[in-house]
This record gives C-alpha cells, sequence and structure tokens, in this order.
C-alpha cells in the first residue's frame, strides 16, 4: 500500500498507542480500509476528498492584486514569486528598516532571499534568525514570515515592544528556505516535502533539508534511502540551500542569540536536543522562554501548544537545523510546529491564517523579549 505519512514524518516514528496521519490515493481506500478493522485499528477520515480541498486552496488566483504593496493579502498563501516581488517592493519602499540580500543559490538556481529587518541604531546589534520553509508542503511557515515582517513595519511606530526590538535587535527573516521544493508544491505536487536535487542512482529527487546538518547526520530519525521523505543527503550540507544558510549562520554565530524556524503541524514549540534524550545545559532558560512563549501564544484564541525538548515531545530526528544552530552557539534555537493537530494537516485553509499568525506573533514576541532580558 502506498501512502503518503503525513505524522510522523517516518515509519519508525510510529509506535502503539500514537495517532498516525496518512494520506491515501483513492483507489488504495478500499483495501486500506478493510485492512484496518481487520487489524482493529480505530481509524477516522479526516479529508473526504483531498483534490477538492487542494484546489479550494490555490484556484482562481488571478483576483489578487499582485504589484502593490499596500493591496498585498497577508490572508492567502502566495507563490514564490509573488513573496519575492513583496521582498523585492519591501526593500524598495522600507530602505530605513530593510535591507534585503541573497546568502546563496538553490540547486535549480534560485536566489535565497533573507530580509534584514531593524533599525540601524547602532554598528554592533544581537540578532534573531527566522526561517519559514524548510519542508515545502507546510505553507503556513512562509505565511508566517511574511506576517512577522507586516506586523514589524506596521506596529514599529505604535508598539512600544516592537520598537525595542527593533530598536535593540537585528532580524534575519528567511521567508522561503527550501525555494524549490516550494516552487514545486505550488506547480506539481502540493505534498513535496524535500528539496528538489537530483539523485544520479534512483530517480528520486530531493534532500529532507531538515536532516541534511552536520549535527549526528543521519542517524536515528533519517533516512539513507533517496526515496524517504526523510533522506538525510549524500552528505552533511549536500544541498545548497543548506550549505548557504549553515555558512551565513555560521559567519554570524556571535552576533546571532537565537534561531527560529516554522514548521506545520503538531502545535508544538520545540527545543534541543532533536537527536538524544539530553538536558542541554542552558535548560532553564530555555524552558522559561519556551513556558512563557506557550502562554503568551494561548492568550490569543486558547489554543495550547505542548513545548519541551524536541526528542521527547515531537521524536528523535537527527541532523536538525535547530540542533545544528544550539550546537554552534546559538543559545535559543526553537522550532515551532504551528496548526494544527491533524484535522486540516498541511491544508489549513487560509481563514485561519490570521489567527494563526496573530497567536504565533505574541509568542515569536514574547521570546525575542525575553532574549533582551538577561536570563539568570
Amino acid at each position: 500500500l502506498q501512502v503518503d505519512l503525513w505524522q510522523p514524518s517516518s515509519p519508525f516514528h510510529i509506535v502503539e498507542g500514537t495517532v498516525t496521519d496518512v494520506r491515501v490515493p483513492q483507489n488504495t481506500t478500499r483495501s486500506l480500509l478493510p485492512y484496518l478493522q481487520q487489524a482493529n485499528i480505530h481509524y477516522t477520515i479526516l479529508i473526504s476528498d483531498l483534490q477538492k480541498a487542494v484546489e479550494n486552496q490555490t484556484g482562481l488566483r488571478s483576483y489578487r492584486n499582485r504589484r502593490s504593496l499596500s493591496g498585498y493579502n497577508y490572508e492567502v498563501y502566495h507563490s514564490l514569486e509573488e513573496i519575492q516581488d513583496w521582498m523585492h517592493q519591501l526593500n524598495r519602499t522600507h530602505s530605513d528598516l530593510v535591507h534585503m540580500f541573497s546568502v546563496g543559490k538553490s540547486y535549480e538556481g534560485r536566489p535565497l532571499y533573507v530580509l534584514k529587518l531593524g533599525k540601524r541604531s547602532r554598528p554592533y546589534k544581537k540578532a534573531v534568525w527566522i526561517d519559514c520553509g524548510i519542508h515545502a508542503r507546510e505553507w503556513i511557515g512562509p505565511a508566517f514570515c511574511q506576517w512577522f515582517v507586516k506586523e514589524a513595519l506596521q506596529t514599529y511606530q505604535t508598539d512600544a515592544a516592537m520598537r525595542k526590538m527593533l530598536t535593540q535587535l537585528y532580524f534575519y527573516i528567511m521567508p522561503v528556505f527550501n525555494v524549490d521544493g516550494y516552487h514545486f508544491s505550488w506547480t506539481n505536487d502540493r505534498f513535496w516535502r524535500k528539496t528538489r536535487s537530483k539523485n544520479t542512482r534512483f530517480h528520486c529527487h530531493g534532500v529532507d533539508a531538515n536532516r541534511n546538518w552536520k549535527v549526528k547526520w543521519c542517524d536515528e530519525g533519517a533516512s539513507f534511502h533517496p526515496c524517504d521523505d526523510t533522506y538525510c543527503g549524500p552528505f552533511p550540507e549536500s544541498e545548497p540551500e543548506v550549505k548557504a544558510v549553515a555558512h551565513f549562520l555560521r559567519k554570524h554565530r556571535k552576533q546571532i542569540k537565537a534561531y527560529l524556524s516554522f514548521h506545520a503541524y503538531a502545535q508544538m514549540l520545540l527545543y534541543p536536543y532533536s537527536y538524544k534524550y539530553e538536558t542541554i545545559p542552558n535548560f532553564n532558560c530555555v524552558e522559561s522562554a519556551a513556558y512563557n512563549a506557550v502562554n503568551a501564544l494561548q492568550s490569543a484564541y486558547g489554543i495550547r501548544y505542548r513545548y519541551g525538548p524536541a526528542s521527547s515531545t515531537l521524536y528523535v530526528s537527527s541532523g536538525s537545523s535547530m540542533d545544528w544552530a544550539y550546537k554552534n552557539g546559538i543559545p535559543y534555537a526553537f522550532a515551532f510546529e504551528l496548526r494544527d493537530t491533524g484535522h486540516f494537516g498541511f491544508l489549513l485553509p487560509e481563514t485561519l491564517i490570521k489567527p494563526t499568525c496573530t497567536e504565533t506573533m505574541l509568542a515569536v514576541k514574547n521570546i525575542t523579549l525575553h532574549l533582551l532580558k538577561k536570563c539568570h
């Protein structure tokens, strides 16, 4: 039976008593459902017609005002081209707070754009790195990165906390990390996860960009097989996207104090380690930051996030960007798993972009302000 595993990302993590979300082709359900009944496995159908749900999300898009920033809609999902246009516009119109640059090129030759956000108030400032869209199909990630930038620019004048953040810190924001994969998820396969690099021996494309980092590379929770969703790649940093970001972070490791990566879905706030069950040295600081962030998030709509070390809260996975950032001297490293817990999965409706981003914003501000207060 060919199934696409949505949660967890690898069959190794399927254990008794946990919930597993799978996507199955229409014709497979006839054989799968009797099999589940026979095995006494309880199931519910979350989305009965996935094709229809996909079309609802990426259907008629020509109505959107593409060219002007004032008409940019932050409550819909945007294609890569639209997001990059938007970045160029911001760079032109908000040069006092925004500086756009590229850290390199993707496998297919696309620029890897990052926005540097903040007041040029002093020569040296601490910084926060934020990336979204390491996994192509997790569209709510890039939507949040854009929302963060919008909020920063719109509330900078009126909100004291935001002004403090942008005055005392720089934010490096990468709205789409896996540009090739994201583009592919718009044009070919909505549920594509990996990068798009070619494998010579197998006819399978792509590497899991969150298993390709040089930290316990290709150990537990990653796969050596190029066709698997959690394929770690032929060697660490084999993917030009990972290599480019790792190079940038290494170069600025003294300046960058926090690393935040946005994924979906599970409603969790995770911190290191991902690759082993062990307590990090600055556990108390990080744990209290997570606790406060999750409470701030919940205050908006009552959405409860679980939080804790990734290995015990989600599952063990090696070669992740968060572990790598932490191991490379960035003391606050977090991975968010945004909404929801499986009802919509990767197809979070556009009507939920605003509440999801609004609550996540509270958590991110909370973590950032925590950074500015010395943790004891």
